[in-house]
């Protein structure tokens, strides 16, 4: 009997930990080839809906002179598209070597989990949380509890006009069973339907030794909201849709 209770309640732990499917986005399907240049002006641009990056995930409050940012979401069979509106009056990269403190830089964070299923995946590849950097590098924690560069999973552009910066990038997706170096990884094939966990978020530095603001596009309940690089479950959800 006192075996029995326990799974019961093992079991229904997992339940509560299980990923919820809220702050849900429908992503329409492009119906033309995009051309990765940093540049707002494919079609399927024109006609998806803007979401707003305005959710202070550390540091102080801010002024909207300061910062601002807003997203655009696509996909094709092979690729989760992203489009990233900043408005950032000073872009900041104070680290040459992509490896090191890559957060602290101005970087835009996309976080990914192919199938959905939330979780741990703070030194495994449950989810990619992937630090693009001004210099196009895109890095995430591996295994071994280093920084990698994973620079082949995104092709990334961007252009800035003043203090509006686009980022426009092609996400390739990849399975938990992904493993570093291996020629093995298959990337993994959209449908319509589909839901993976995804989050936004950028790193805003305008000169200090450590960013000054990190602000994400879901909500995060409770006071620790620098979460998403270790647990999954605080991602939001998007399903594709033709």
């Amino acid at each position: 009997m006192k075996f029995l209770l326990l799974l019961i309640l093992f079991t229904t732990s997992l339940a509560f930990a299980q990923k919820q499917n809220d702050q849900l986005l429908k992503v329409k399907k492009a119906d033309q080839p995009l051309k990765i240049d940093g540049i707002a002006n494919d079609p399927c641009w024109l006609t998806a809906e803007w979401h707003p990056l305005d959710q202070l995930w550390l540091g102080r409050p801010y002024s909207e002179e300061d910062f601002s940012g807003r997203f655009k979401l696509a996909w094709t069979h092979t690729h989760l598209l992203l489009l990233v509106e900043i408005q950032d009056d000073k872009l900041f990269d104070q680290h040459e070597d992509p490896l090191k403190l890559w957060w602290d830089d101005d970087c835009v964070e996309v976080f990914v989990d192919e199938d959905n299923s939330g979780g741990e995946h703070q030194y495994n590849h449950n989810a990619f949380a992937y630090h693009i950097a001004l210099d196009y590098n895109v890095v995430d924690m591996g295994p071994d509890k280093k920084g990698h560069l994973y620079n082949d999973h995104i092709d990334v552009k961007r252009s800035t006009e003043g203090s509006t910066t686009v980022w426009e990038m092609a996400i390739t997706l990849y399975a938990d069973t992904y493993k570093e170096e291996s020629k093995t990884n298959k990337p993994v094939a959209l449908f319509s339907g589909k839901k993976i966990g995804f989050a936004l978020a950028y790193c805003d530095n305008d000169g200090s030794k450590e960013r000054e603001n990190f602000i994400g596009s879901v909500f995060v309940p409770g006071e620790d909201k620098n979460k998403g690089w270790i647990d999954a479950n605080v991602f939001g959800t998007i399903e594709l849709v033709e």
